[in-house]
């Protein structure tokens, strides 16, 4: 049996609904590529470096502070930066993201964006268009986050869980919203322009330290201090978490830049030269004062000099970072081993003496050392050192007044409501088992 021969289209020519296809693929294309603003690589970046900033929360942050409780309440504090994690991000795509980058007077955003409403895969965020839109909200989403996980080390181990997600949110929206709102998006705060703080020195450690303080002095020492010694039940994992933290400062201070570029690589740079200088000369103190550096004091030292860069991590370059790093790691040790001595507030993990003094001295610093002088990128038109470093106190002194006063009030208010501690029966049971009924450690 014979088959017909086969239909032979003469080369190099391509049947017409083919054709019409390509061309127009290819004018989609095009099309796409000239209206298109995103960029792949910036992208990739940013992503990974969302992915580093939730890192430091779970399990960074959480390891960190889990190491210097006491074993009774280890569970408590992964539970809280658990919960903080899962309950600020729903608040965040609730009304977070739109009161903090939307809008351009007032003191807070609107709420054109609640939810999300009319993002797509093709937004890009107006300050940043070679970033998808959702990827700026998850990015901030991080930072919204661990912001609050901070201070929770200020009460640990007394605060009741359901007061501390209250008083979380509300904080949160009250004080990180507006702030974020006037130093990132609207980029002047309270009327002060040209304000530095690339990644969150004011936004972040200024906030999370003041309310830190605040808190702890409210809530209350915990029982038998100080007068009984409440060791870190676990150093290792606060070891492990501190260097957790560090290579998430990378996508902290890093990724702020928004752009996979030379800034970005500078930046990283300076975040690192700032850690290693605070962490040797915390390490020099102690073998000074006590005689033995501690593996708790070099931990502690790192995370002082990467908060202290954080504001300054865009403007300041090596010389400046070892400076700003070795600053901060004296002036954080002297609230930490002194001040707090001096006048017995119970900041139970150093909050406010780490990131809070931290944050603040790097605000400052700043304005020195972004001198070209020192290496520095310099200022904006027009303005001088003496002119930058007044911008920066007056923005930590408005941050300061902001954190403090609404703290104050919000715990005031819990404290009448549902109440702020624990009783004294649950607290020497411990918050694993009396808030949450299980045990980090069973035989």
């Amino acid at each position: 049996m014979t088959h017909p021969a086969p239909l032979r289209r003469r080369p190099g020519r391509l049947p017409f609904f083919t054709a019409c296809a390509a061309l127009c693929c290819a004018s989609t294309s095009l099309h796409a590529a000239e209206t298109s603003t995103i960029q792949s690589g910036d992208t990739a970046w940013l992503l990974t470096s969302t992915a580093l900033v939730l890192f430091m929360m779970i399990p960074g942050l959480a390891l960190f502070y889990a190491g210097l409780v006491r074993s009774k309440n280890v569970l408590s504090i992964f539970m809280q930066c658990f919960a903080l994690t899962a309950v600020l991000s729903l608040v965040w795509l609730a009304c977070g993201y739109s009161l903090a980058f939307t809008g351009d007077s007032g003191v807070f955003g609107t709420l054109d964006k609640v939810f999300l409403k009319g993002v797509t895969p093709a937004s890009t965020y107006a300050a940043y268009p070679n970033i998808p839109e959702h990827l700026w909200f998850a990015y901030q989403m991080m930072f919204f986050l661990i912001t609050p996980g901070l201070f929770i080390g200020a009460f640990a181990e007394r605060m009741k869980f359901s007061a501390i997600v209250v008083f979380s949110v509300f904080w949160s929206l009250l004080v990180y919203v507006p702030t974020c709102w006037g130093v990132w998006h609207k980029t002047e705060f309270f009327g002060l322009k040209n304000v530095i703080d690339l990644a969150g020195g004011i936004v972040v450690h200024i906030t999370a330290g003041v309310a830190a303080l605040i808190a702890c002095i409210m809530v209350g020492p915990r029982r038998g201090f100080p007068h009984t010694q409440m060791m870190p039940h676990n150093l290792p994992f606060t070891v492990a978490g501190a260097g957790m933290l560090w290579v998430g400062w990378f996508g902290f201070n890093g990724g702020s830049q928004v752009a996979a570029n030379g800034n970005a690589a500078m930046t990283v740079v300076v975040t690192h030269i700032s850690a290693c200088a605070a962490c040797v000369v915390w390490s020099l103190i102690e073998w000074i004062k006590v005689g033995k550096p501690s593996a708790l004091g070099i931990a502690t030292g790192s995370i002082a000099g990467l908060a202290a860069i954080t504001p300054a991590s865009g403007k300041v370059g090596p010389v400046g970072a070892l400076c700003i790093g070795s600053i901060s790691a004296l002036v954080c040790w002297f609230f930490c081993a002194k001040v707090k001595q001096k006048f017995k507030y119970d900041d139970s993990l150093d909050v406010f003496g780490v990131h809070g003094v931290g944050g603040f001295v790097g605000t400052v610093l700043v304005a020195v050392f972004a001198s070209p002088f020192f290496g520095g990128l310099g200022y904006a038109e027009g303005v001088t050192m003496g002119g930058q470093l007044v911008t920066q106190l007056l923005a930590s002194l408005y941050t300061i007044i902001l954190s403090g006063g609404i703290t104050f009030g919000l715990l005031k208010a819990i404290d009448a409501t549902i109440g702020l501690r624990v009783d004294s029966e649950q607290e020497n049971q411990g918050l694993d088992l009396a808030e949450h009924g299980e045990s980090g450690y069973n035989a």
